[in-house]
């Protein structure tokens, strides 16, 4: 095991903590931001140290094929490729398959998809994708799961939930760095809380150095996702980290690290970017908005960002979606408003002050007291008392 994870403070069942990782001590609750082909789009490797980010994310299947791991391990790695000194996590590769690729067949042996260079049949086992994985050199790897949309009900679930065991122990058995790479275990089981409850005591048997909860974030219901992110963070180890994979709303994050997870990951706060929308406390704010034309405020008034101290709204709505400056102003701002997120998580756990921020959150989000009833629902589940931010159930008077 190739990782350190040591709880700092806790609230109920949020925790804060210390994981340390090959290149880099990290503090939970964390964001990663999703540099697919080895570069977060719109930034700097600089930059991404400059706003506090801590571990980012690769694609396997896209690095695979541009520009190969074995031209990266060739160059000594990923890390040292896209000269990025801190930790790095990558995914299976199945993923990518299932959602990118048309024909993409999983059987016992494997992933079988069509090769979008020359499309050829192409085969990805459980083992190549480790192989693969050791090849770029990440601190953290993925285990190659069998991936099933949440909207997805009936036998496939089961079928899914027990083949991911399996492919396990091929990734485990495949593994040839365990003392430099950490293999993260994926629960599965769709919405149905008997099979990940088979998955995770399956997946806690082997001892992993962490976990992660998978086939969310994925069109389903927000109340059946907080339920089985509950459920799994309830059962997975206390001294291991658990990943929330694909979240990156940031409401979904003080949701999910106040049900006890630690990690995230998504594409959103620099595809949104790119769409001309910044995250602030209140929600969202739309650049391209006509309103944005003659506004000289900056994006968020109380951001200390670099975007924030030096240009206007005016500004960026000239540039949005015509110049490639405007996504990356709106990236930078968006990731160091997750990176801020993930700090202040993490302080407000450490000084016992976490319910004091999860109000302050969602007063700022929903002034008008309209918390959606599921973050009401898995809030009291998790022991916060939020009934301040919401507004009293109106009645009738006489």
């Amino acid at each position: 095991m190739a990782l350190r994870f040591e709880i700092l403070g806790r609230f109920n069942r949020a925790r804060a903590a210390q994981l340390t990782l090959p290149h880099f001590t990290c503090q939970t609750p964390l964001f990663m931001p999703v540099g697919t082909q080895g570069t977060i789009k719109g930034l700097t490797t600089q930059q991404l140290e400059e706003i506090g980010c801590q571990i980012i994310l690769g694609n396997t299947y896209h690095l695979a094929l541009r520009p190969t791991s074995e031209l990266i391990d060739e160059l000594g790695g990923l890390h040292k490729f896209m000269n990025w000194p801190r930790a790095m996590l990558t995914d299976s590769g199945g993923f990518q398959m299932v959602s990118l690729l048309h024909l993409a067949d999983i059987t016992e042996k494997g992933v079988t998809f069509q090769s979008p260079v020359d499309g050829k049949p192409m085969l990805l086992t459980p083992e190549e994708s480790i192989q693969i994985q050791n090849r770029i050199g990440a601190d953290i790897i993925m285990a190659l799961d069998d991936v099933v949309k949440t909207t997805i009900t009936g036998p496939r679930i089961e079928e899914a939930m027990y083949r991911t065991l399996r492919w396990i122990d091929r990734c485990i058995a495949a593994h040839k760095k365990p003392h430099e790479q950490n293999l993260f275990g994926i629960v599965q089981g769709g919405l149905d809380p008997v099979l990940r409850d088979i998955c995770v005591r399956g997946l806690v048997d082997r001892n992993l150095p962490g976990y992660a909860i998978g086939g969310l974030a994925g069109g389903e219901d927000k109340d059946s996702f907080w339920r089985v992110v509950a459920q799994c963070t309830a059962s997975l180890p206390e001294d291991k980290p658990r990943y929330v994979m694909g979240v990156g709303y940031p409401l979904d994050i003080v949701v999910c690290s106040a049900l006890g997870a630690d990690m995230y990951d998504c594409v959103y706060p620099t595809r949104t970017a790119r769409f001309g929308t910044a995250l602030i406390p209140e929600g969202v704010l739309k650049l391209k908005h006509q309103a944005m034309a003659d506004d000289t405020r900056p994006i968020d008034p109380t951001c200390d960002c670099m975007v924030c101290r030096n240009y206007t709204r005016a500004y960026i709505h000239c540039l949005v979606t015509k110049d490639a400056m405007g996504s990356q102003l709106l990236s930078f701002h968006n990731l160091y408003f997750m990176m801020k997120l993930s700090r202040d998580l993490h302080a407000s756990i450490v000084r016992g002050q976490f319910p004091e921020f999860v109000r302050k959150f969602l007063l700022r989000m929903f002034p008008q007291g309209d918390v959606p009833q599921w973050v009401c629902n898995a809030m009291e589940v998790a022991g916060i008392d939020i009934s301040s931010c919401c507004a009293p159930l109106s009645s009738s008077i006489d």
